[in-house]
């Protein structure tokens, strides 16, 4: 390790360590490695221009996050939670299936799964703790756990950010989320009605079957959405980010025309309150830029690619040690800052191994969303303490059975390849 790298590792983990937001951090940790290698100060944003001006895939994350706004802001949520109560309320545990489907949902919209738990996340827990009929941390529990899958189903941020550090295709990325998406909802919904029987939960009134075709038809200009971006990418209409652009083009509309439920000043607010978050991930992309160039220049993924090739280490034992890792540094580490800053030193060594890379993007991806499940720090667990006030030592003591089943879910993936790349494949996927 050069002197002008151990300098710029000491700065980045210095700041982190004393609270500095880690863009920041990353940033300039990066100018103290130019300045202590004699390079121009000015590639800073040299190369932050250039990431972010070439690469058009970017363009999609302010989309989807305006989407998934919108989708907040108007009664869409409500609506898909009319339809998820009618559809699976009236089973034991009923309200911690309507959780999980609704998220199912509602992933296929926000790409988000700080979205997903902020906006019909606060509103479910709200259902199920009325009149006692779930304890708190158990409703704040399961609707954490099942925030997760929002960036799975597509579409995904993370998988965006993915594509852009692995070149891997998007369109390819979001298919393969949708069986481990659907699994992870499967566990989820097993686990719930496991404890709902063994707590003796109440069983809710079910909805007439007679009124679920009049709710479904209420929600399913809303459920259509996936559709749209499937077929807008896949039917070769729209690139990945012209979808994200019709997602929040079609929220819109929704939400201001078809449902007469977003004025023009919480329009505003939509905008100014997207604006912000998707600066946010946007710093930390520009970080993530400088500091890749740093190791590019080392050539740390190079020589940790032929350390790893001349070990002649399994690929399956190379994915195993790295979702280790990654599950660790998810209890510190928010995804998008594994996804840009960590993931990027695998993707060499993956493919001298001959690992696909789209099973791989796939795998830090669920990967890094039980991480913002995992205590001390998952950051939804901070999330739903901050919009619920649920004191957060409740929400970690239920969370441990949910995290557990995701775990499971996520070994079988690692298995199993072939669940994940099989819709892929079925489109035309080489890989």
């Amino acid at each position: 390790m050069s002197l002008e790298l151990a300098l710029c590792l000491v700065t980045l983990f210095g700041l982190a360590g004393i609270g500095t937001p880690i863009a920041f951090a990353i940033i300039l940790a990066s100018l103290v490695y130019l300045g202590a290698a004699g390079m121009d100060l000015a590639l800073t944003g040299e190369k932050i221009l250039q990431g972010l001006f070439g690469s058009f895939v970017l363009l999609a994350v302010p989309l989807f996050i305006v989407a998934a706004n919108i989708m907040n802001a108007g009664t869409i949520s409500e609506r898909l939670l009319n339809f998820c109560v009618a559809a699976v309320g009236r089973f034991r545990g009923g309200l911690g299936h309507v959780n999980v489907v609704a998220s199912l949902i509602f992933s296929g919209m926000s790409g988000s799964a700080v979205a997903d738990a902020a906006g019909i996340g606060k509103i479910i827990i709200q259902m199920m703790t009325k009149g006692g009929r779930y304890p708190g941390g158990y409703a704040a529990a399961i609707t954490a756990a099942s925030a997760t899958i929002g960036p799975i189903i597509p579409p995904s941020i993370p998988m965006v950010l993915y594509a852009l550090v692995s070149n891997a295709s998007i369109g390819s990325l979001f298919l393969a989320g949708i069986l481990p998406g659907l699994m992870m909802g499967g566990v989820l919904m097993s686990m719930n009605s496991y404890l709902a029987r063994k707590r003796g939960f109440a069983v809710e009134d079910p909805v007439p079957l007679r009124e679920l075709p009049r709710k479904t038809a209420n929600a399913f200009p809303a459920l259509l959405m996936p559709v749209i971006l499937l077929y807008g990418i896949y039917g070769g209409v729209t690139t990945p980010t012209e979808a994200a652009a019709v997602a929040a083009f079609y929220a819109l509309l929704l939400a201001g025309l078809f449902y007469r439920a977003l004025s023009l000043h919480a329009l505003y607010r939509i905008f100014v309150e997207s604006a912000r978050s998707s600066a946010a991930v946007g710093v930390v992309i520009g970080g993530a830029l400088i500091l890749n160039f740093i190791v590019v220049s080392e050539n740390i993924p190079g020589m940790m690619s032929e350390y790893l090739t001349g070990l002649d280490v399994h690929p399956l034992v190379f994915i195993l040690a790295v979702n280790v890792l990654i599950l660790l540094l998810g209890c510190v580490l928010d995804a998008t800052t594994i996804i840009l800053v960590i993931v990027p030193l695998f993707i060499p060594t993956c493919e001298a191994l001959g690992i696909d890379l789209v099973h791989f993007g796939v795998l830090v991806v669920v990967n890094s969303m039980i991480g913002l499940i995992t205590p001390p720090y998952g950051i939804l667990l901070f999330v739903i303490n901050a919009v619920t006030g649920i004191p957060l030592r409740d929400i970690i003591g239920e969370i441990w059975p949910f995290l557990g089943v995701l775990l499971i879910a996520l070994l079988v993936m690692i298995l199993v390849p072939d669940l994940v790349l099989f819709l892929p494949r079925l489109f035309g996927y080489a890989g």
